[in-house]
């Protein structure tokens, strides 16, 4: 009799010996959404810039047409005028969103934000944006009602205001990420010259033009490639680790130069010394300097030195 555990998952069988091993495989199969980072196109500067403009034009069309908190009965104001003074008081509340995106921008440069992070920090925008509101209309407009209650109102629309727009910018920057993904593969699948890059399961994920990857850069279980798409730099994110990486491409000129990075070395211009140790400048002036550690030094300078032959 076989005590062994078969779990099915589309057409294919995986025998297991026993329960922990499902329990494993599980573990290893579903990773917690939570726990997984944003998208990077969530966090870049464009991106971020469109996002409040997209936030700010929603809002002031949502005020003129919805009137939250009888806005419209404010002041005795003709619609125009109304227009005006409510453009003022969504740009004030929209710097909220700025320096929300702003904070979320610098802090996402030093470590990862996953998604538990990135949905609590949106709660946080909402409480805060809805806080102002409630102050505006307590102190400002002299409103005699709970101010409890007029966080309670004001975090409902505000919800909506934020909400929408985010969802909606969400939706499309993925549908465009996806896009761009399904084009670089198909380009992978009939181009020779292209570098493909799989996850920690050897599923493909991404494919890049060989000159035109720039750096790889680790971050716990992630790596982070960056690399050039229509001469603007852009990033995709891994799972994977850099041993593995360093692995795959034993032998080319992508080569391991700090414990956190990977380097393609077609594109180091300068190796240079600075206070806080060595450099490496890549030909691509939006490029940050790359470190250059102790441990892989000679490494790097004996294809240093090789390039140099020829």
């Amino acid at each position: 009799m076989n005590s062994g555990y078969v779990l099915r998952q589309n057409g294919s069988k995986f025998t297991l010996r026993n329960k922990k091993s499902i329990f494993t495989f599980l573990k290893e199969e579903a990773m917690s959404d939570n726990q997984k980072p944003i998208p990077y196109y969530l966090i870049e500067k464009k991106n971020i810039l469109n996002l409040i403009l997209f936030t700010a034009f929603f809002a002031l069309v949502f005020i003129n047409i919805y009137s939250p908190f009888g806005s419209d009965r404010w002041f005795d104001l003709t619609k125009i005028e109304f227009f005006t003074f409510s453009s003022l008081v969504i740009l004030l509340g929209v710097l909220v969103v700025v320096i929300s995106r702003v904070l979320m921008y610098l802090v996402s440069k030093k470590r990862v934000i996953t998604m538990l992070q990135f949905f609590l920090w949106i709660a946080a925008e909402i409480f805060a944006m809805a806080l102002f509101y409630a102050l505006f209309e307590k102190f400002a407009l002299h409103d005699k009602r709970e101010f409890i209650y007029l966080i309670k109102i004001s975090a409902q629309s505000t919800a909506l205001v934020l909400l929408l727009p985010y969802s909606v910018s969400w939706l499309y920057l993925s549908w465009r990420d996806k896009k761009e993904q399904i084009r670089i593969l198909a380009e992978g699948s009939s181009t020779p010259d292209m570098i493909p890059f799989y996850d920690d399961r050897s599923v493909l994920k991404f494919s890049v033009k060989r000159d035109g990857l720039l750096y790889l850069e680790a971050s716990e279980n992630y790596i982070t490639i960056c690399y050039l798409n229509k001469g603007k730099v852009s990033k995709y994110l891994l799972r994977a680790t850099m041993k593995k990486l360093e692995e795959n491409f034993a032998g080319t000129n992508i080569i391991r130069c700090h414990r956190s990075y990977m380097v393609n070395f077609d594109k180091v211009k300068v190796i240079r010394k600075e206070k806080d140790g060595l450099k490496l400048e890549l030909d691509n002036p939006d490029i940050i300097d790359i470190p250059l550690s102790k441990t892989y030094l000679n490494n790097i300078m004996q294809n240093f030195a090789k390039f140099s032959e020829t």
